[in-house]
Order: C-alpha cells, then sequence, then structure tokens
C-alpha cells in the first residue's frame, strides 16, 4: 500500500464522507506533502504545476519565504489572542492598511468631500465576512431583503446560504432558511463576439484594453427591470454580488454592470456588498476587480489571497457607515468570534500586501491575463475537441466545454481535468455544470509555465 492510499483510507475511515472525494478507481485526489512556488508535491514525491493557486490563496506563491517568516515569528511571539477583548498590535495595523488599499485609495472616485476611509470586522472565512456585511447592511438600512445573482456563491453558513445560488448547496438545508434571498440573472459577456470584436475595434470596454462584446444570455436592461421590480414590492436593504462570478464559471459581466448596480442602490436607499474573496489582491489584475470600472462599493468581503495560506477574512466598510450600522461595544459585542483578527494571520496579511506590492503582482497578472487569454483562444480557432468560448480578466479565466448539442461537456471537463493531474497538472471544474477549466494560479507564475499548462491541455482535448 502507497503512502497516498493509507492516507485516503485513513480519511475513508475517519472523515465525514461527504468531504473528500475519493475516486472509486484511485485517480483522485493526490495527497499534498509541500509547496513552493507555483509547484506541488505528493506524499509519493510527484511535482505539479498549481494551476489554481489553491482555490486562489497563493497569490505571491505557495509558501512565500517573506509570509512564512512573518507567521513563524508571530507564533514564536504571540500565536493567539482574545478577539473581541485584549487586542493585538498587528489587528490595528492591519486594519489601518486595509482602509488605504480599500476606501482611502478610491477617494477621488467618491463625491465624498471629507476624507472618508474603512472600518473592518475581522473574521476566520470568506463566508464569514459575507455574514459580517450582511448584519452591517441589515443594521444599517432596517431591511431584511438582499438581491443576489444566479450562478452566485457566496460560501455555505446559514447567513450566506441565503445569497448562494446553487440548488446543489441549498436545498438540502431548504426547509430551515428564512429565505431574505432574491435572484436575479447575472448578464455574461460572450466570448465568441468578444473576439470579433477585438478585430473590428469599434466598441473598448472600461475592463483592460480588450473588447467585448454584448451579454450573450441577459443583458443589462433586463437585470435593471427585474432589480426594480424587487424594490418596488420587497423592502431590500442590500445588493451583493461578486464582480466576476468565478465558481460559477468565470462569468464576467459588461462594464455597465457594476455603475448600473451602484446607481440602483443609490436610487432604493440599499447598500452595495461586492465579494471579492476570490477575485481581490490582483487576481484579475488590479488591487480590486472592481477598480476596472471605477464603482466604490458601501461594503467588501476579502479573504483567500489575504494571508496567502492562514484561516482570516475582512469584511471592509466605508467608515461612517461603519459607525452608525453598529453600535460602540459596552463590554460584549454582538458580532464576534474566539479567533477574530488572528495574530498570526494578520502577520501573514500584512507581508502578503507587502509582498504583492514588491513583486508588483497586480502589474504582472494583468499582462500575463492578456497572453493567457491569446494562448487559450487558440484552442478555440484550432478546433480543439468541444472548447466553444474563453473568458478571463487577469489571471482568472475559463475554458467552455460544451457537446455539440450545446449542453455542457461535464465528463470531457472532468476527465481532462484528471488525465493533466496525472501528467503533472493540477486545475479545477467551476460552473454549475462543471464544464469549465479554470485558470487562477499563483500571481507568480511565468509565461512558459503558462504556455506549458495550455499545451498539456491541447493535448488531453485533442485526444479525447
Amino acid at each position: 500500500m502507497t503512502i497516498t492510499q493509507k492516507i485516503l483510507r485513513q480519511l475513508r475511515d475517519f472523515e465525514s464522507r461527504n468531504i473528500t472525494f475519493l475516486d472509486p478507481d484511485g485517480s483522485w485526489p493526490i495527497v499534498w506533502e509541500r509547496a513552493k512556488g507555483v509547484h506541488i508535491w505528493d506524499a509519493e514525491g510527484e511535482k505539479y504545476l498549481d494551476l489554481t493557486a489553491a482555490f486562489g490563496v497563493a497569490a505571491a506563491g505557495h509558501t512565500n519565504p517573506n509570509v512564512v517568516r512573518a507567521g513563524q515569528k508571530q507564533m514564536a511571539r504571540l500565536l493567539h489572542a482574545m478577539g473581541d477583548v485584549h487586542p493585538h498590535a498587528l489587528k490595528a495595523e492591519l486594519a489601518r492598511v486595509l482602509s488605504r488599499i480599500t476606501f482611502e485609495r478610491w477617494a477621488h472616485l467618491t463625491h465624498h468631500t471629507s476624507r472618508i476611509k474603512g472600518k473592518t470586522i475581522f473574521s476566520n472565512s470568506g463566508f464569514e465576512a459575507v455574514e459580517s456585511a450582511l448584519k452591517t447592511a441589515m443594521l444599517a438600512t432596517g431591511k431584511r431583503g438582499v438581491i443576489a445573482f444566479e450562478g452566485a456563491y457566496h460560501g455555505l453558513g446559514y447567513g450566506a446560504l441565503n445569497a448562494t445560488h446553487r440548488e446543489h448547496f441549498r436545498s438540502p438545508f431548504r426547509s430551515q432558511l428564512r429565505t431574505f434571498g432574491h435572484f436575479v440573472p447575472f448578464p455574461i459577456l460572450s466570448s465568441s463576439s468578444r473576439r470579433e470584436e477585438a478585430h473590428s475595434k469599434n466598441r473598448q470596454s472600461a475592463i483592460g484594453n480588450r473588447q467585448f462584446s454584448e451579454p450573450s444570455h441577459v443583458g443589462c436592461y433586463e437585470v435593471e427591470q427585474r432589480i426594480r421590480q424587487i424594490f418596488s414590492r420587497e423592502k431590500i436593504g442590500a445588493i451583493l454580488v461578486e464582480p466576476i462570478q468565478a465558481r460559477g464559471g468565470i462569468n464576467i459581466p459588461p462594464p455597465e454592470f457594476l455603475p448600473l448596480l451602484r446607481k440602483l442602490c443609490d436610487e432604493h436607499g440599499a447598500l452595495l456588498i461586492l465579494d471579492e474573496i476570490y477575485t481581490g489582491f490582483g487576481r484579475t489584475g488590479k488591487w480590486f476587480a472592481c477598480e476596472h470600472s471605477g464603482v466604490v462599493p458601501d461594503l467588501i468581503c476579502l479573504g483567500k489571497a489575504l494571508t496567502g495560506g492562514f484561516p482570516l477574512s475582512a469584511c471592509v466598510g466605508r467608515a461612517d457607515l461603519m459607525d452608525a450600522a453598529w453600535p460602540a461595544s459596552t463590554g460584549e459585542a454582538i458580532h464576534t468570534s474566539t479567533f477574530l483578527g488572528h495574530p498570526v494571520g494578520c502577520a501573514m496579511a500584512l507581508a502578503q500586501i507587502s509582498e504583492i506590492r514588491r513583486l508588483k503582482l497586480c502589474e504582472r497578472s494583468a499582462k500575463l491575463g492578456e497572453f493567457l487569454l491569446r494562448e487559450l483562444d487558440s484552442l478555440v480557432t484550432n478546433h480543439a475537441s468541444r472548447v466553444t468560448s474563453t473568458r478571463g480578466l487577469g489571471l482568472m479565466a475559463g475554458l467552455e466545454l460544451n457537446l455539440p448539442n450545446g449542453k455542457p461537456a461535464t465528463k470531457t471537463a472532468l476527465n481532462a481535468i484528471k488525465m493533466l493531474l496525472h501528467r503533472g497538472y493540477i486545475f479545477l471544474p467551476e460552473g454549475e455544470h462543471g464544464n469549465i477549466i479554470s485558470f487562477t494560479p499563483p500571481l507568480t507564475i511565468t509565461k512558459a509555465q503558462l504556455t506549458e499548462a495550455v499545451d498539456a491541455l491541447k493535448k488531453v482535448l485533442n485526444h479525447e
């Protein structure tokens, strides 16, 4: 019995069976042993190129030396503090830095005459940051309703689950949910038309320098009408949206989408909450994806790449809004947790943000993202098996596979990902049907490594 087989047997015996998928034929998963930069080594010593950044977490590379050093130093000094009771210095410093890279950087885009800043609620996982934002919206507006989008993924806690769209996650628990989420379609750009317009150059979007077409499924006008209808009949306190849907299938909306949502929130006294847990910290070629359209949210949810590998998330809101929504503590916070603002996580987050700056990873993501899309487009133009479209922004890209009849080629995508795994490449499927092969590698990946991965994908698809 191999080391991998022994570990997987132990998981099968002692972990809840709904967690780790164990393929009966033994082809999935591998067991990670160590990681460095853009590579993973498994328990058998095999080396892999990681095209996932471990769900987008390792933006500055796996086990980035400066981030690791910061965590180790903090662990030796102060391993744990007391959440909302006795603070530590790094929690204050990280809250200050998050204010600087969000609302203070965006001040010139707002109509506020006075200097604005951000205030933070720390938590552990991304869904907790979303739930902090939902609570803030309820306190600030007194309205329980939230508008979210089809295809949305905001986490699986009972609050966040009201705004996560996929029935796979919601249906087993529907009887316990007091539903306050109202779903509307998410407008998606047509990638085939995008390629055509890139040649005609008759319309340039606010997203980077690429050319885009009108939405392929539903347009912003239809979305606006649906949202206005909900506002007219429900008490809506917030619109919650991912600037790009990651788990939904790397879905990129038209450039006018976020400005439209900002306008509707302003008109109806609702808050605009942006879930940038996946898209933040350089993933799309800017610090935050909302910066492509110049839209400033009321609240922004952050996680994943925030620390590069330690469980820490943050809900950052405009300071005046946060102060109006949340009362000053009188000794017992109404929203807190044991590990709130964990000192090791804060130390690693400060180091991670410094590394993103030092390595110019936002700029790197933008340039490499353009290159990656050109490489992926070649799979479509060369008629690789069942490849129907590509989309992406920065180093967040997707390749969609469909059958000749237009139905999702789920089996083809999953088989390709398994074959690539055993050739030394780690990919993940996205979208409700799992037919989108996604690219979200560490932002430290090289052009040569991206080319290598695309070539490997091309070979697998052409022989599938």
